[in-house]
Protein backbone atom coordinates (compact mmCIF):
# COMPACT_ATOMS: atom_id res chain seq x y z
CA UNK A 1 0.00 0.00 0.00
CA UNK A 2 1.20 3.46 -1.02
CA UNK A 3 -0.05 6.95 0.11
CA UNK A 4 0.74 9.31 -2.90
CA UNK A 5 3.47 11.39 -1.50
CA UNK A 6 6.36 11.14 -3.61
CA UNK A 7 9.36 10.49 -2.12
CA UNK A 8 11.47 10.63 -5.38
CA UNK A 9 11.86 11.67 -8.83
CA UNK A 10 14.34 9.15 -10.20
CA UNK A 11 15.36 8.65 -13.79
CA UNK A 12 15.10 5.76 -16.06
CA UNK A 13 18.62 3.94 -17.25
CA UNK A 14 17.31 1.42 -19.50
CA UNK A 15 14.08 0.42 -21.05
CA UNK A 16 14.08 -3.35 -22.11
CA UNK A 17 10.93 -4.29 -23.74
CA UNK A 18 10.63 -8.40 -25.21
CA UNK A 19 7.23 -8.68 -26.55
CA UNK A 20 4.27 -7.73 -24.78
CA UNK A 21 6.32 -7.13 -21.09
CA UNK A 22 9.32 -5.78 -20.07
CA UNK A 23 11.86 -4.74 -17.67
CA UNK A 24 12.99 -1.03 -16.46
CA UNK A 25 16.64 -0.07 -14.79
CA UNK A 26 15.84 3.24 -12.47
CA UNK A 27 18.49 5.82 -10.82
CA UNK A 28 17.40 6.39 -7.29
CA UNK A 29 19.04 7.43 -4.07
CA UNK A 30 16.14 8.02 -1.29
CA UNK A 31 13.81 5.20 -2.08
CA UNK A 32 16.77 2.62 -2.14
CA UNK A 33 17.20 3.26 1.77
CA UNK A 34 15.94 -0.04 3.77
CA UNK A 35 14.64 -1.50 0.47
CA UNK A 36 15.05 -5.44 -0.74
CA UNK A 37 15.19 -7.50 -3.11
CA UNK A 38 11.23 -7.93 -3.74
CA UNK A 39 10.00 -5.19 -2.05
CA UNK A 40 7.62 -2.69 -3.62
CA UNK A 41 8.36 0.69 -4.83
CA UNK A 42 5.81 2.49 -6.97
CA UNK A 43 7.04 3.94 -10.23
CA UNK A 44 4.79 6.66 -11.38
CA UNK A 45 1.93 5.13 -9.54
CA UNK A 46 2.33 1.94 -10.78
CA UNK A 47 3.36 -0.50 -7.98
CA UNK A 48 6.48 -2.64 -8.98
CA UNK A 49 8.54 -5.33 -7.34
CA UNK A 50 12.01 -4.92 -7.33
CA UNK A 51 14.41 -7.61 -8.55
CA UNK A 52 17.75 -6.32 -8.82
CA UNK A 53 19.38 -3.63 -6.58
CA UNK A 54 22.59 -1.43 -7.02
CA UNK A 55 24.35 1.05 -5.43
CA UNK A 56 22.64 4.19 -7.50
CA UNK A 57 19.33 2.13 -8.68
CA UNK A 58 17.00 -0.54 -9.23
CA UNK A 59 15.21 -2.89 -11.93
CA UNK A 60 12.08 -3.68 -12.17
CA UNK A 61 9.58 -6.52 -14.33
CA UNK A 62 6.89 -4.37 -16.07
CA UNK A 63 3.89 -7.06 -17.30
CA UNK A 64 2.22 -6.90 -20.15
CA UNK A 65 -0.93 -6.56 -17.76
CA UNK A 66 0.54 -3.21 -16.33
CA UNK A 67 1.44 -1.89 -20.02
CA UNK A 68 -1.77 -1.72 -21.18
CA UNK A 69 -3.04 -0.32 -18.48
CA UNK A 70 -0.94 2.24 -18.10
CA UNK A 71 2.14 5.19 -19.54
CA UNK A 72 5.12 3.25 -19.06
CA UNK A 73 5.21 1.83 -22.17
CA UNK A 74 5.81 5.35 -23.00
CA UNK A 75 8.58 5.64 -20.97
CA UNK A 76 12.35 6.42 -22.33
CA UNK A 77 16.35 6.47 -21.25
CA UNK A 78 16.40 9.40 -19.29
CA UNK A 79 12.58 9.73 -19.01
CA UNK A 80 11.94 11.20 -15.22
CA UNK A 81 9.18 9.06 -12.83
CA UNK A 82 7.70 9.73 -9.43
CA UNK A 83 8.74 7.20 -6.90
CA UNK A 84 7.46 5.97 -3.79
CA UNK A 85 8.06 3.48 -1.67
CA UNK A 86 5.52 0.62 0.20
CA UNK A 87 4.42 2.72 3.11
CA UNK A 88 6.00 1.18 6.29
CA UNK A 89 3.33 0.03 9.63
CA UNK A 90 4.77 3.35 11.44
CA UNK A 91 4.64 5.47 8.87
CA UNK A 92 2.40 9.00 8.43
CA UNK A 93 -0.58 8.66 6.38
CA UNK A 94 0.09 12.06 4.76
CA UNK A 95 -1.84 11.33 1.27
CA UNK A 96 -4.79 8.88 1.01
CA UNK A 97 -5.25 4.61 -0.05
CA UNK A 98 -3.32 4.02 -2.95
CA UNK A 99 -2.91 0.14 -4.00
CA UNK A 100 -0.13 0.99 -7.10
CA UNK A 101 -2.82 -0.79 -9.27
CA UNK A 102 -3.89 1.69 -11.76
CA UNK A 103 -7.18 1.97 -13.14
CA UNK A 104 -5.95 3.44 -16.82
CA UNK A 105 -4.96 6.47 -18.03
CA UNK A 106 -6.27 9.92 -18.73
CA UNK A 107 -4.80 12.74 -21.12
CA UNK A 108 -3.91 16.51 -20.08
CA UNK A 109 -6.44 18.76 -22.16
CA UNK A 110 -5.51 22.29 -20.66
CA UNK A 111 -2.83 23.47 -18.23
CA UNK A 112 -3.69 26.43 -16.94
CA UNK A 113 -2.17 29.25 -14.09
CA UNK A 114 -4.00 30.88 -11.47
CA UNK A 115 -2.08 33.13 -8.57
CA UNK A 116 0.43 30.66 -7.32
CA UNK A 117 -1.04 27.16 -8.31
CA UNK A 118 -1.28 25.35 -11.78
CA UNK A 119 -4.81 24.61 -13.04
CA UNK A 120 -4.37 20.66 -14.92
CA UNK A 121 -7.83 19.19 -16.75
CA UNK A 122 -7.91 15.74 -17.74
CA UNK A 123 -9.97 13.60 -19.66
CA UNK A 124 -10.71 10.21 -19.08
CA UNK A 125 -12.91 7.25 -20.50
CA UNK A 126 -16.41 7.23 -18.64
CA UNK A 127 -15.46 4.29 -16.53
CA UNK A 128 -12.59 6.31 -14.99
CA UNK A 129 -14.85 9.49 -14.58
CA UNK A 130 -17.37 7.19 -13.09
CA UNK A 131 -15.36 6.52 -10.29
CA UNK A 132 -13.89 10.69 -9.43
CA UNK A 133 -16.13 12.52 -6.88
CA UNK A 134 -15.57 16.14 -6.63
CA UNK A 135 -13.69 17.10 -3.55
CA UNK A 136 -12.42 13.31 -3.49
CA UNK A 137 -9.27 11.88 -3.76
CA UNK A 138 -7.62 10.89 -7.50
CA UNK A 139 -3.50 9.78 -7.79
CA UNK A 140 -2.41 10.73 -10.82
CA UNK A 141 1.13 9.48 -11.72
CA UNK A 142 1.40 8.60 -8.15
CA UNK A 143 0.45 12.08 -6.59
CA UNK A 144 -2.22 11.88 -4.11
CA UNK A 145 -4.28 14.88 -5.39
CA UNK A 146 -7.86 16.47 -4.30
CA UNK A 147 -9.83 16.56 -7.31
CA UNK A 148 -11.88 20.33 -7.69
CA UNK A 149 -14.37 18.99 -10.28
CA UNK A 150 -15.79 16.61 -12.36
CA UNK A 151 -17.23 16.67 -15.47
CA UNK A 152 -18.96 13.87 -17.98
CA UNK A 153 -15.76 13.33 -19.50
CA UNK A 154 -12.93 15.28 -17.40
CA UNK A 155 -11.50 16.20 -14.18
CA UNK A 156 -9.56 19.07 -12.72
CA UNK A 157 -7.03 19.19 -9.71
CA UNK A 158 -5.14 22.49 -8.80
CA UNK A 159 -1.39 22.06 -8.11
CA UNK A 160 0.35 24.32 -5.80
CA UNK A 161 4.87 24.87 -6.36
CA UNK A 162 5.58 22.38 -3.80
CA UNK A 163 3.77 19.59 -5.17
CA UNK A 164 4.56 20.20 -8.58
CA UNK A 165 8.45 21.18 -7.94
CA UNK A 166 8.82 17.84 -6.23
CA UNK A 167 7.15 15.44 -8.27
CA UNK A 168 7.28 15.38 -12.63
CA UNK A 169 3.83 17.04 -12.90
CA UNK A 170 4.96 20.35 -13.74
CA UNK A 171 7.14 18.55 -16.52
CA UNK A 172 3.54 17.53 -18.36
CA UNK A 173 1.55 19.70 -20.64
CA UNK A 174 -1.27 19.71 -23.01
CA UNK A 175 -1.46 15.91 -24.86
CA UNK A 176 0.55 13.94 -22.08
CA UNK A 177 -0.69 10.60 -21.12
CA UNK A 178 -0.63 10.11 -16.86
CA UNK A 179 -1.50 7.04 -14.83
CA UNK A 180 -4.72 7.50 -12.72
CA UNK A 181 -6.14 5.36 -9.81
CA UNK A 182 -9.17 6.41 -8.45
CA UNK A 183 -10.02 6.31 -4.89
CA UNK A 184 -10.14 2.58 -3.42
CA UNK A 185 -13.04 2.74 -1.02
CA UNK A 186 -15.05 4.77 -3.78
CA UNK A 187 -14.13 0.95 -5.98
CA UNK A 188 -15.38 -1.22 -3.46
CA UNK A 189 -18.87 1.40 -2.54
CA UNK A 190 -19.52 0.58 -6.16
CA UNK A 191 -18.93 -2.73 -6.17
CA UNK A 192 -21.58 -3.70 -3.35
CA UNK A 193 -24.42 -1.54 -4.51
CA UNK A 194 -24.10 -3.28 -7.92
CA UNK A 195 -24.21 -6.87 -5.93
CA UNK A 196 -27.30 -5.29 -3.81
CA UNK A 197 -28.60 -4.03 -6.82
CA UNK A 198 -28.49 -7.17 -8.41
CA UNK A 199 -30.06 -8.59 -5.72
CA UNK A 200 -32.67 -6.23 -4.95
CA UNK A 201 -32.56 -6.45 -1.74
CA UNK A 202 -31.02 -3.03 -0.26
CA UNK A 203 -32.26 0.28 0.01
CA UNK A 204 -29.29 2.09 -0.50
CA UNK A 205 -28.87 2.88 -4.61
CA UNK A 206 -27.28 5.23 -6.26
CA UNK A 207 -29.73 7.60 -6.72
CA UNK A 208 -30.39 7.57 -2.75
CA UNK A 209 -26.57 8.20 -2.07
CA UNK A 210 -26.78 11.76 -4.48
CA UNK A 211 -30.05 12.44 -3.08
CA UNK A 212 -28.42 12.65 0.31
CA UNK A 213 -24.96 14.59 -0.85
CA UNK A 214 -22.93 11.71 -1.07
CA UNK A 215 -22.30 11.76 -4.90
Amino acid sequence: MFTGIIEEVGSVEKVLLQGASGKLEISANTVLSGTKLGDSIAVNGVCLTVTNLKKNGFTADVMAETLRRSSLGDLKKGSHVNLERAMAADGRFGGHIVSGHIDGVGTISNVKPESNAVWYEIEADEALINGIVEKGSITIDGISLTVAWVKEDAFAVSIIPHTGSHTILFEKGKGDVVNLETDMIGKYVKKFLQIADKKNDSKITMDFLGEHGFL
